[in-house]
């Protein structure tokens, strides 16, 4: 029976994990000794690994790969991926060789607004609410001129403050809806400042406001919190090619396969079932990238997502056409990205992964980013219109199986040369691992 523990967080790092392994495992020191294989053995690495979250016991690695020949506005890149699944690099190289050649990928930031808001609750005159807003919006400004000073030097800042009036969804409730550039940093933490400061202000500022009655000088502020759902940070990339210019190994029909392809992306545009995994396939290419940079990928996701149900109903993040014989592919997807602050300058990898990216400004990793994105949906549906997609992606999960049954290096050669002309499936190469081995 496991039990609760009091005071867990209190406890040295050696007590926490000796806990871990007597609650949860029959055999504490092997429990432990794999918890241990996984430290740095280089105490100072550690320790600023540890010092990333709370109540840290060790690290929990991920394979951080490389997709070479990223051809984005006439600039080659070599992209770090941070990914758990198989064939989503190899993917992303080969939909990156492919459209090298073709002419690249073009990207373009068409903004890169962010957005918070104060909630707050009002129960009063509406009329007296906006002219004290009206009154009120310079000082919402002013003070924050401490915080946002260094981020104006940089050409960022406060760009707007709104009164919005949400009373039709929830009764009293209202907003200051506030519009931010940050710049090369993700800016979560100045944002949220500066709101908490306008929250400040504005209950402060209220009870001096001589229209008020003394009910309505009681402005109760619920929450102060930046957004996620940035639909005004979008970043457009696409690629495109006359339509005989697709033609390789696994296009012999050129013509055939780009009106395939368009059908399966408008299948996508229609119908949300398709359309989650067809998402999921870019933000493979998407998250993997935002992990290897030290971004927010969970953020992305969320702002990502809420882009895709913008009309109301969950639908592709990408489009494609076929237009006077040329082949077009592309996307508009909402990125807060970036490059200063955050694990930026403290994780190593991360520092490494920028550099190999040519130290980019937040501008080019939402191009990089996107590029990535689009890669990988467009070596996914090139899969699925052709050979369908088991082939390759099985070919890349058999070396996962033979690490599952610790299959020795002559029995990896025996099985991956009977795969060669065999299909692939786990219970196939299962079965032929229990043969190989009676």
């Amino acid at each position: 029976m496991n039990n609760a523990v009091a005071g867990f967080s209190k406890l040295s790092k050696e007590d926490k994990i000796n806990w871990i392994a007597n609650e949860y495992f029959t055999n504490p020191l092997d429990a432990i000794q794999i918890i241990k294989q996984y430290w740095n053995s280089d105490l100072k690495l550690q320790q600023l690994h540890d010092e990333f979250i709370e109540n840290t016991i060790t690290n929990f690695y991920l394979p951080m790969g490389i997709a070479p020949n990223f051809l984005i506005n006439g600039t080659y890149y070599s992209v770090p991926m941070v990914v758990e699944e198989s064939s989503v690099v190899a993917a992303a190289s080969k939909s990156a060789k492919f459209w090298s050649t073709r002419g690249g990928f073009k990207a373009t930031v068409l903004n890169s607004e962010k957005i918070g808001q104060v909630h707050f609750i009002y129960k009063g005159d509406v009329q007296k609410l906006e002219r004290f807003f009206d009154t009120t919006k310079s000082k919402l400004f002013s003070d924050t001129e401490s915080i946002t000073k260094n981020m104006q030097k940089r050409g960022g800042g406060i760009l707007d403050i709104e009164l919005r009036n949400k009373t039709n969804e929830l009764e009293n409730y209202f907003q200051l809806h506030a519009t931010f550039e940050t710049k090369d940093s993700m800016g979560a933490n100045f944002i949220n400042s500066c709101l908490e400061q306008f929250a400040k202000t504005l209950k402060e500022e209220a009870k001096n406001f001589s229209d008020f009655s003394e009910d309505e000088k009681n402005i109760q502020v619920v929450m102060s919190i930046l957004s996620n759902y940035v639909p005004n940070c979008i970043v457009r990339v696409e690629v495109s090619c006359k339509v005989e210019e697709l033609a390789e190994k696994n296009i012999t029909n050129p013509q055939e396969f780009a009106e395939k392809f368009v059908q399966a992306v408008t299948i996508a545009e229609v119908e949300p079932y398709r359309a989650v995994t067809h998402n999921k396939g870019i933000m493979n290419g998407i998250d993997a990238v935002v992990l290897a940079t030290g971004n927010d990928f969970r953020a992305v996701e969320a702002g990502v997502h809420a882009y895709a149900s913008k009309n109301g109903t969950y639908s592709s993040l990408s489009h494609a056409k076929i237009e006077s014989g040329v082949f077009s592919f592309w996307m508009d997807v909402p990125l807060a990205l970036g490059t200063v602050g955050g694990l930026t300058s403290l994780h190593p990898l991360v520092k490494m992964a920028l550099e190999i990216l040519g130290k980019p400004s937040s501008h080019q990793l939402m191009q990089i980013v996107a590029a990535t994105g689009l890669a990988q949906n467009f070596a996914a549906l090139r899969s699925l219109t052709t050979t369908g997609i088991q082939e390759g992606h099985m070919k890349m999960h058999i070396n996962n199986i033979l690490n599952q049954f610790q299959t020795t290096e002559e029995e990896r050669t025996i099985i991956k040369k009977h795969f060669e002309n065999n299909t692939i499936s786990h219970a196939a190469v299962v079965e032929f691992i229990e043969n190989l081995r009676k």
